[in-house]
Parts: C-alpha cells; structure tokens; sequence
C-alpha cells in the first residue's frame, strides 16, 4: 500500500513538473511571439550560440524596442496629416442622395414641374410631399486658415521625424552602452579566470616551498584566502556578465534567454579632430531640427488665429436632380436634371475678441517655443563640447591603463621570482596580484568609457 502511493506521488510530481515545463515554454507565444528556437544544431542536438555583431543588435533593437516603434508611427501618422492637410486645400466631391416625405396639410399649391397643382406639405421649408434629390456636389473653401493648417502639418511631420531621429539615437546609445557592457564584463571575467589560476598557481608554489622548508605555514595560508577570494570574485564577474547578457538580449530576442556571441571588434578607431565633429554635428543635430520644427508649428498657430480676422469664400457647385419625381423629366417634359452655383463670403464683423485672445494665447506659447529653440541650441554646444573632451580623456586614459597592465604584468613576474628565490614575502606577491587584477578591470573599464563616449560623438553627428 506504502508502495503504491509512492508510485502516485511521483507520477503526480512529474506531472506538475511537465505542466510547469510547459507553461514556460509557452511565455513568448503568450507574448504574441513565436518560441525561439536554436539557430543551429549539431549531430549530438546542442545549439550553436548566433553571433552578433554591433549593426545587428542596433537593427534587432529596431525591431523590439517599443518606444522607438511609437515614435516611428508617430512620425507616419504625422505624414498622414500632412497629407490630409494638403487635401483640405482642394475640392471636394460628394455624391448626394436622398427621399424626403412631408405629411400635406390639405390643400394645394401650384407645382413647379407642369402637373399644374400639389398637395401642399405641412412643413415650409420643404417643396414638395414628396422629394427626391440625387446631385453631385463640388465644394471648395478658400481661406487663409486652410494654409495655415498645411505650414502646420508640414512642421508637425518635421517635427515628428526629428523626434523618431532622436528616439532612433537614444536606442542606439542605449544599445552601445549594453554591447560593450558585455563585452567588457565578459573581458573581466577572462581577467578573474587569470587571477583565480595564479591564486592556485600561488597557493602550489607556497605548498612547495613550505614542503621545501623554505616558507612558514602562514604563507600558505595567506595564499589560500587570496585563492578563495579570488574565486568568489569570478563567481562575481561571472554573474555580472549573464546579467549584462539577458539585459541586451531584452532588446534583440523574443526570448532573453537565447544564447548568443558577441562579434568581438578590432581596436577602437581613432578619434576624428574637433573641426570635423562640429561640422558633423552642425548638420545632423536631430534636437536642433526638432526645435525648430516646433518654433515653425507655433508661427503657423499664430497665422491661423489671425485668419480668423479674415473672410473666407465658400464655393458650392450642385448638379443632379431635387424634384418630386426621381426622374430626369417630369411630367410633360418638364427638365428635372439641373445644376447650381453659389459662392458664399463669409466676413466677420464680432465675436466679443475670442479672436483676440487667440491671437495673443499663440503668441505666448510661441514666445516660449523660442525659448526652448535657443536652450536647444546652447545644449548643443555644450553637449558636442563635453562629448569630445570625455572621448579625448577616455582615449589618453586608455594608453596609460595599457601600459599600467603591461607594468604590472611585469612586476608580478618580478615578483614571483624574488618570492621564489626567497627575497619578496608573501604578502608583496598578493599586492603584485592585486594590482595586476585592478590594472586590468581598470582598462577594460577604460576600453568601455572610450567606446561608449566615441559612441556618444557618433550619434550627435548622425553617423551611427
């Protein structure tokens, strides 16, 4: 009896455990997205990690980021009204039907198409008991407020494609900061692999000698708190580097946890000389289009509250049929099938000065719009200034880390071979150690700043 409910538990236990299995496995179609699948398999079924290199990730990023996909249907919808704006310049068309009843009063009127008297409808305003009406209408509105709302529309579309530009170089900074994230945190986990095999290396060496008789016990035992500590920071680094991994494969995977490579790239390149950066930057400064786009919006809001100190001409061309019959002739010939005109000018004399105060309400706003184009304008400066110099920085500290790895490399050869022949202690071996760790976290954090702030060049002058 014991037996057979042992047997039920783990069947229940590993039911639960497929259910589970399966839930997670259907998270990215629950997302309305597709499973992701291995990109390549071997004869023995383990997958190939997919490379990336640093174009792709910005193009995958492209593709999953949802407020830079906003800001890019943002500017198509924009395009849409401009569009919309211009079509509101031309004619319109419209095909008009309708059948009207009206309840007669009792009595007759003379009728207008030749069958001598109607019945009379109780309404006035309306012809006949019964109308018919089929008529192509063509209208058309001149006004200053009409083109107006087109300069608007072309700078909301300026506007709204400067934004995209700047939401595509916020996503672009943000992925390059990722990238060479974890390419750096990668790099640091190679570095504390190399610290953890020379603690070992050490702690052998210490044995030796103190089976030797050449060193006390105490060395070590030094030597292994260094080995443990070491051990504990590759498990560190190592941690560090899966974090980085799943935050950039956020933005390039329907599923994060899709292993991946990074295309490790050759030397960063050289830094270009500040005349061509702000020659760069003068003509692709995306915040500098985006305020202007807005100082055009306002000027066009202020054209368009002053149009309504002007008249606008209405132009109304009809042509169909609007008779008691839905015919092209009446009884005895009578000709139902006509046209109309009309023009229509509309002046306004007085609206208690609302036009007034709409005037001056766009002047405030645009008053304030050129506010923020000159503080567009001086962050632009400074910004491409603080740029470069924290390139230029990044590029003299990252020679100088170089030769500080190549220093301690050297000093902790040095070193080991002082402690080997009995002249350095242990403890001048571990700070030997220890420099050459930090020398090397120290540049790979030196290669990221340098990477990152030409990154940051990039993107104020449109070139990546």
């Amino acid at each position: 009896m014991e037996r057979t409910h042992t047997v039920s538990l783990l069947v229940s236990l590993s039911t639960s455990a497929l259910l589970g299995a399966s839930f997670i496995g259907l998270l990215p179609r629950a997302c309305g997205q597709q499973a992701v699948m291995p990109a390549a398999n071997d004869p023995d079924g383990a997958s190939h990690p997919i490379t990336i290199t640093l174009d792709e990730a910005i193009k995958r990023a492209e593709a999953n980021e949802p407020v830079f996909a906003a800001a890019g249907a943002e500017g198509r919808a924009a395009q849409a009204d401009r569009w919309v704006a211009k079509a509101a310049l031309l004619p319109s068309v419209v095909y008009h039907n309708q059948v009207l009843y009206t309840q007669p009063n009792g009595l007759d009127n003379q009728a207008g198409q030749g069958i001598g008297s109607q019945p009379s409808p109780r309404f006035i305003a309306n012809n006949a008991v019964r109308e018919y009406a089929s008529q192509g209408a063509i209208q058309e509105t001149i006004g200053l407020q009409q083109t107006a709302a087109v300069a608007h529309a072309n700078a909301a579309a300026a506007r709204a494609e400067a934004e995209a530009e700047i939401a595509r170089r916020g996503l672009v900074a943000t992925v390059v900061q990722l990238y060479y994230t974890l390419l750096g945190t990668d790099r640091k986990v190679a570095v504390s692999h190399r610290a953890a095999d020379e603690a070992d290396s050490f702690v052998s060496l210490t044995g030796n000698r103190e089976t030797a008789r050449e060193a006390a016990h105490a060395d070590v035992i030094r030597a292994q708190l260094e080995q443990q500590q070491r051990h504990r920071d590759l498990t560190d680094a190592e941690l560090t580097a899966e974090k980085a991994r799943l935050e950039l494969g956020v933005l390039l995977f329907p599923d994060p946890r899709t292993p991946y490579t990074l295309d490790t790239p050759a030397m960063p390149p050289p830094l270009a000389s500040k005349a061509d950066i702000e020659a760069a930057a003068a003509k692709n400064n995306a915040e500098l289009r985006s305020a202007m786009a807005a100082m055009k919006e306002s000027d066009a809001d202020v054209l368009s509250a002053r149009a309504a100190y002007l008249p606008d001409l209405g132009l109304n061309f009809t042509y169909g049929i609007d008779a008691p019959q839905f015919a092209t002739n009446g009884p005895d010939g009578a000709k139902n099938l006509g046209y109309s005109a009309s023009v229509t000018l509309d002046i306004p004399v007085w609206d208690w000065l609302s036009t007034a105060h709409k005037v001056k309400q766009s002047e405030i706003r645009r008053d304030a719009t050129k506010v923020a184009l000159s503080a567009a304008q001086r962050r632009a400066i400074a910004d491409l200034e603080e740029s470069y110099s924290e390139a230029a920085a990044a590029r003299d500290f990252l020679a100088s880390l170089d030769q500080s790895v190549t220093t301690a490399q050297e000093s902790l050869r040095l070193t080991r071979l002082r402690y080997t022949g009995g002249e350095a202690t242990v403890l001048e071996v571990i700070d030997a150690q220890n420099s050459l760790t930090t020398a090397e976290n120290a540049r790979e954090d030196g290669v990221l700043r340098y990477q990152t702030a030409l990154a940051a060049l990039q993107t104020l002058t449109g070139t990546l």
